[in-house]
């Protein structure tokens, strides 16, 4: 793979992003899928877009490979797909009378598809109108027996109600008459189609369409609601244009009519062309009703929001009068009529990876804004160089269409790319030259300005104030923020102004960002104190609820109350600029650092505050700061712990930082020696457990984690329980307990990801990995590790990056990858020699790295990596990690009777530790133990290693004259 990606790159740049590591192997990402332009084509409801959909097929889809696991899902999908393009296809060829084709395309599908209803019918239609009723007729019999055989069922509603018309003989099947050939009451002119005729292609709405369709039909009155630009009239004429009534469908456009106009009927009857021929002095709304009291259409009025309360009069009185009429409105708030069917349409669905060029390609997003920016720009495709910004500008606009299609007649003159960058000024820029527009389409400010007009000023105060918030704010939040009540919110979500959203915290308030850029622009001229007053309503909101959380983050409600700041985390950041400020980051600390966000809490804690909330800040800026890796100096860190010493939480959280550098005297000696509350005699007795499993001393080690365990539990922290399991798990696997250290850090893994606490997540898979790999379950702890990796990288996390690493060298050595393994293992080893004092992980990486240079055959390099690994251990009073270099020693030096000594006194230390030697080290022993044998006879060898038993590890070491690595002295 390595050899392919160099090639593709060398063919043209960037052409190694063709070939991407993904598990459980490579993915080659390209343009060239003929399944992508499928998808494409078969959204369109275009007879010649369709063919050519239909046309690149060549077969089934994954035929070779169509009956394994990983193809059968997406063969499926692929040919549902396909099918539902036929239905559409032979719909559309049935409108423009194409029978007898129809039918026999139709012949073979319904073989193969027998109890497919769509086809069916479809085919009973062709059938009919080609003049071929009994075979329609036939074909229905078979459905039915099919159904009631294989499945037990009768066919649906739809099909069998076409069955009755065409034993009905009705004519309307073969060829609808058109509205002039109908008698008309005396009173009224002829009532013809009025649907505009379509000028391009609808994308993105076929999910919509195919709902509609089902809907319409049962529904007397559908209102469309959504916001200013969303496509609501675009998707009205389409699903009327699909509807089959004898009357037809006919569009009333009430736009151009005043703010308030009580004379509705009178522009239905005008766009109707309905003139009074008798029955002088009758009211329009009495002439419209006897226009329609026995027709059977579809009235389609769009526009409704800004004369809403006389249209919902003048429906809710055609409805009762007209039986056979049906309505469908589109309007920016609800008629709120009895039997109104709301069907809320939503913008289009935007991509949510911008790096994968195939999902951009199927977000509806993209799709409409390649297709409006290839009619502007026919060089424009949407590919690999494209789709990043393609992706970004769909997400930034919210997938609505109005301010796509404006976006994309910017492409000629800026490119993508431009476009996207001066979405800051969107306002300017998404401006139209389409002649035929109407004004209020011209301009994205136009679109949203024609809804602020209608609102009440109180209401326009209320939507600016909310335009503070980010990613949306809470009820609660609204109220208090804002200055309003419920009522007033749930005018604005009826108005499309405000999305309400319902989340696991409850319902969510938020503003599309075009409409928020809109009100925040209006915001100072609407508030009396400026903007700058709201802002410090809102930091003010934010900083309490920190405040509030804080304490909760350490107890039974901790998952909850994670969950309530993760959704407002936007929000909470906006508070830090607007008055929060070191107040807000004292009380975010506890909750950035469980979420594994160090840098954030670094920013925030860097802003300046009062001389009280300096003296906080100091040890937890600090802390952080050794967490991100930087260079620890123990009399900076006394001084903090100074500055703060009534809070006993503060201490602890600082000693453990100073101990993840390695400096277990000074994490000692700062851990509080007395604490006030249980939560922090448990997160300190973690910390002793941590530091005993460092030293190998398992009696406290055992006390210090199960009474972690305890009063963490008692409390109800989870987190807490994570870090005492850590410990508890670590003295399993010490004593050679593996399958219940695992099942420990499964256990823990399970709750850290109910949590969504990443870091603790990519600690519980280190531990499992670690563990995988001492039980020879090399290809296992890789995997483990990889993802550990990739997870301690995402969250920037230094000591989670060094466990990883760790375990990904572990497993590579083992697994004979000696190459990768030192890649890892070096990294690390220069990484743990630059620290002040040995990283806690340094002996265990020299360890490993002289067993790779001894398989790779330099006993002598190896020999001096041991010695440096003992060295190190006894610097920080780590006996464990002094018996594994002993060991390692063993394999290394050249006298077979010194090695056998050295295994002697590993032995009887690893007996005195209680620390037996792991499957994955005894391989180990029992290599050099082997190759001992050979060279001096088992009793000789037995013989060694009894003398060795009574060394100390000590003067073991001392028997061991290493020359040190090229570049080091010891």
């Amino acid at each position: 793979m390595s050899q392919l990606r160099k090639a593709l790159g060398d063919a043209e740049a960037g052409g190694r992003d063709v070939v991407e590591s993904r598990a459980p192997g490579y993915l080659l990402r390209t343009a060239a899928v003929d399944a992508d332009r499928f998808a494409e084509l078969a959204d369109s409801t275009d007879v010649e877009q369709l063919t050519a959909a239909l046309a690149l097929w060549r077969g089934d889809a994954y035929a070779d490979v169509a009956d394994e696991e990983f193809a059968r899902a997406e063969c499926t999908r692929l040919a549902e797909q396909r099918i539902t393009v036929h239905e559409r296809l032979a719909a559309a060829r049935l409108a423009r009378g194409e029978h007898d084709l129809v039918a026999a395309d139709l012949a073979e599908l319904v073989a193969r598809h027998p109890l497919r209803e769509g086809l069916r019918a479809a085919q009973m239609r062709a059938l009919y109108a080609a003049g071929r009723q009994s075979e329609a007729l036939a074909a229905f019999t078979d459905l039915r027996e099919r159904l009631a055989d294989e499945l037990g069922l009768d066919p649906g509603p739809d099909i069998t109600a076409l069955h009755g018309r065409i034993l009905e003989q009705d004519a309307e099947l073969a060829a609808p008459p058109p509205a002039a050939t109908r008698s008309a009451p005396p009173h009224a002119a002829v009532i013809r189609n009025s649907l505009p005729a379509r000028l391009d292609e609808l994308v993105g709405r076929a999910e919509a369409l195919a709902e509609l369709r089902t809907v319409l039909p049962q529904q007397r009155l559908v209102t469309l609601v959504g916001p200013g630009g969303v496509g609501k009239t675009r998707l009205a004429t389409e699903a009327a244009r699909e509807q089959i009534l004898p009357d037809g469908a006919h569009l009333v456009e009430l736009a151009a009519l005043p703010a308030g106009e009580p004379h509705v009927a009178e522009h239905v009857l005008a766009a109707l062309d309905v003139r009074e021929s008798a029955g002088a002095g009758r009211s329009a709304t009495d002439l419209l009703v006897a226009a329609l009291r026995r027709r059977r259409l579809l009235l389609v009025l769009d526009n409704c929001e800004h004369v809403i309360e006389h249209v919902a009069a003048l429906v809710a009185r055609l409805l009762r009068e007209a039986p056979d009429l049906r309505v469908l409105a589109t309007s920016r708030e609800p008629l709120g009529l009895t039997g109104e069917l709301l069907w809320e349409v939503p913008p289009l669905a935007v991509p949510a990876d911008g790096h994968d060029v195939d999902a951009v390609r199927r977000s509806a997003a993209a799709r409409l804004f390649a297709v409006r920016a290839t009619a502007q720009q026919r060089a424009f495709r949407l590919d690999a160089t494209t789709a990043t910004a393609v992706a970004q500008l769909c997400r930034r606009l919210d997938g609505l269409p109005l301010a796509l299609e404006l976006a994309a007649t910017r492409v000629r003159a800026l490119g993508v790319q431009g476009v996207v960058d001066r979405l800051d000024n969107r306002f300017a820029l998404l401006t139209s030259q389409q002649r035929d527009l109407p004004e209020r389409q011209r301009t994205l400010t136009a679109v949203i300005g024609w809804s602020w007009d209608l609102l009440e000023p109180g209401d326009r105060a209320v939507l600016a104030r909310l335009a503070v918030f980010r990613d949306g704010c809470t009820p609660d939040a609204a109220e208090h923020v804002c200055r309003t009540d419920l009522d007033v919110l749930a005018r604005l979500v009826d108005r499309s102004l405000v999305v309400m959203d319902e989340t696991a915290t409850g319902a969510r308030y938020r503003l599309l960002e075009s409409i928020a850029a809109f009100a925040l622009e209006r915001l100072p001229a609407i508030e009396a104190g400026g903007a700058d007053d709201v802002e410090a309503r809102h930091a003010a909101y934010y900083t309490a609820l920190a405040e509030r959380a804080d304490p909760q983050l350490r107890g039974p409600d901790q998952q909850e109350w994670l969950a309530r700041l993760d959704v407002d985390a936007a929000n909470l950041r906006a508070a830090g600029g607007r008055g929060g400020g070191l107040r807000l980051a004292l009380a975010l600390s506890w909750y950035r650092f469980l979420r594994g966000r160090l840098s954030e809490a670094s920013r925030a804690l860097a802003v300046t505050g009062d001389p009280e909330q300096e003296s906080r800040a100091t040890p937890w800026r600090l802390g952080f700061a050794l967490l991100q890796g930087e260079p620890l100096v123990p009399d900076a860190v006394r001084s903090a712990v100074g500055i703060d010493a009534a809070s006993g939480p503060v201490a602890w959280f600082l000693a453990n930082a100073v101990l993840d550098r390695g400096d277990l005297a000074l994490a000692t000696e700062l851990l509080p020696a007395t604490v006030d509350d249980e939560w922090t005699e448990a997160a300190v007795l973690s910390t002793r457990a941590k530091l005993a499993h460092a030293t190998g001393d398992l009696a406290t080690l055992e006390s210090a984690a199960d009474r972690s365990a305890k009063l963490f539990t008692a409390i109800g922290d989870r987190w807490g329980r994570l870090q005492a399991t850590d410990w508890q798990g670590g003295l399993a696997e010490m004593r050679g307990e593996h399958d219940r250290a695992a099942q420990l850090h499964r256990d823990g893994l399970r709750l850290a990801e109910e949590l969504s606490l990443w870091p603790a997540v990519g600690s519980k898979l280190s531990w499992l990995a670690w563990i995988a790999v001492q039980t020879r379950e090399h290809t296992a702890g890789r995997e483990l590790a990889e993802r550990a990796y990739a997870l301690a990288v995402e969250q920037a996390a230094p000591t989670a990056i060094v466990f990883a690493e760790l375990s990904l060298g572990l497993a590579a050595r083992r697994e004979g990858k000696l190459d990768l393994a030192t890649v890892h293992l070096n990294r690390l080893a220069e990484q743990g020699r630059s620290e002040a004092q040995p990283a806690l992980y340094l002996p265990m990486v020299l360890v490993e790295l002289g067993h790779a240079a001894e398989q790779a055959g330099d006993p002598t390099a190896a020999l001096a990596l041991h010695v440096e690994a003992f060295e190190a251990a006894e610097t920080m009073g780590s006996p464990r990690d002094g018996v594994n270099a002993l060991e390692g020693m063993a394999s290394a030096v050249r006298s077979p009777e010194l090695a056998a000594r050295l295994l002697g006194a590993a032995a009887a230390a690893r007996l005195a530790l209680e620390a037996p030697a792991a499957p994955a080290e005894l391989d180990e022993i029992d290599r050099v133990t082997e190759r001992l044998v050979t060279a001096l006879g088992r009793a000789r060898v037995a013989e060694l290693l009894a003398e060795g038993g009574g060394l100390t590890t000590t003067a073991a070491r001392s028997l061991v004259r290493a020359t040190p690595p090229a570049g080091r002295t010891r």
